[in-house]
C-alpha cells in the first residue's frame, strides 16, 4: 500500500503532480520499498518493477535524468526515453511527457505556469541551488529568458532545517551571492564551525529573487521520518523517491 503525496497547490486543471514515498513496493532491505532509483545498489529487476507500478498511473514512462548536482535545465520534449541525460531539472510543454526527479533529501521544487502551458521539476541539492539550477530553469522557460509569465511551484519533501548540517563553506556560497541568504542558517549547537540550514527557506528566497512567489508545500522532513521517506543523510545506502509532473492530454 502507498502513501504518495499530491502536491496542494491550486496549479490549472491539466498539471498533473505527484510525489512518491518509500511505500508500496517491492524492494526490500535499506530500499524498501518503493525504491526507484536504479545506480543505488538495488537489484535493477526490482526497480524496474518499482518503476513498472508506477508507470501504470502514468501518461508514459518518465523521461528519468542523470541526475549530477548541476545546474542544467532539460527539456524534456527534445528527448526520448532510451537513455537518460546529465540534467538536474526537466519541463515540458507537450501533453503526455513525464518530468522526473529522484530525491532522498534533496529538495524537489515542482512548478507550472498558471495557464497550463508549461510543467517542470528541479533536483535542488544545495550544491545546484547555490549554483542557480532554480533561476536558470525559469530563465529557460520563459519565452524572453526573463520571468514574464506567471509561476506557482511547490515544495516537496526534503531534509529539514533540524538535521541539515553543512559547513561553512555552504553558507558561504550562498551569501556571496545573496546576504539574506545568512537567515536561512543557524549555528551548530553541538558542533563548532558548522550550521543547520534551511533548504525550504533557501529555496523560497532564490524563487522570490527569480520573480516567483507564489509558493506552496514545504516542511516535511525525510531525515525525521523513517516510516515514510528515504533519506541519506540518516541512512547512506538507500532507495529514491521521485517528484513527478506533467500536463494532461
Amino acid at each position: 500500500m502507498n502513501d504518495w503525496i499530491t502536491p496542494g497547490w491550486p496549479a490549472p486543471g491539466n498539471v498533473k503532480a505527484l510525489f512518491t514515498t518509500r511505500n508500496g513496493g517491492t524492494s526490500s532491505g535499506p530500499y524498501a520499498s518503493f525504491n526507484l532509483g536504479d545506480h543505488v545498489g538495488d537489484d535493477p529487476k526490482i526497480v524496474e518493477q518499482n518503476r513498472a507500478l508506477l508507470r501504470r498511473i502514468l501518461p508514459a514512462e518518465p523521461r528519468w535524468l542523470k541526475q549530477v548536482h548541476g545546474t542544467t535545465p532539460v527539456r524534456i520534449d527534445q528527448y526520448d526515453c532510451s537513455a537518460p541525460c546529465d540534467g538536474d531539472a526537466a519541463f515540458s510543454r507537450c501533453a503526455g511527457n513525464v518530468c522526473a526527479v529522484l530525491v532522498a533529501d534533496c529538495l524537489p521544487i515542482l512548478f507550472c505556469d498558471h495557464a497550463g502551458t508549461v510543467a517542470g521539476v528541479i533536483h535542488a541539492g544545495w550544491r545546484g541551488m547555490a549554483g542557480g539550477v532554480i533561476e536558470r530553469t525559469l530563465s529557460r522557460i520563459s519565452p524572453t529568458g526573463g520571468i514574464d509569465i506567471r509561476i506557482m511551484a511547490w515544495l516537496g519533501p526534503a531534509i529539514g532545517p533540524s538535521h541539515f548540517e553543512v559547513g561553512e563553506e555552504v553558507r558561504q556560497a550562498f551569501i556571496e551571492h545573496d546576504k539574506i541568504s545568512a537567515i536561512a542558517f543557524l549555528p551548530h549547537r553541538a558542533h563548532g564551525g558548522k550550521w543547520l540550514a534551511d533548504l525550504f527557506l533557501l529555496a523560497r528566497q532564490r524563487l522570490a529573487e527569480a520573480g516567483v512567489t507564489e509558493v506552496y508545500g514545504g516542511g516535511e522532513c525525510t531525515f525525521s521520518d523513517p516510516e515514510r521517506f528515504f533519506s541519506y543523510r540518516r541512512d547512506g545506502n538507500t532507495g529514491r523517491m521521485a517528484g513527478l509532473i506533467w500536463l494532461d492530454r
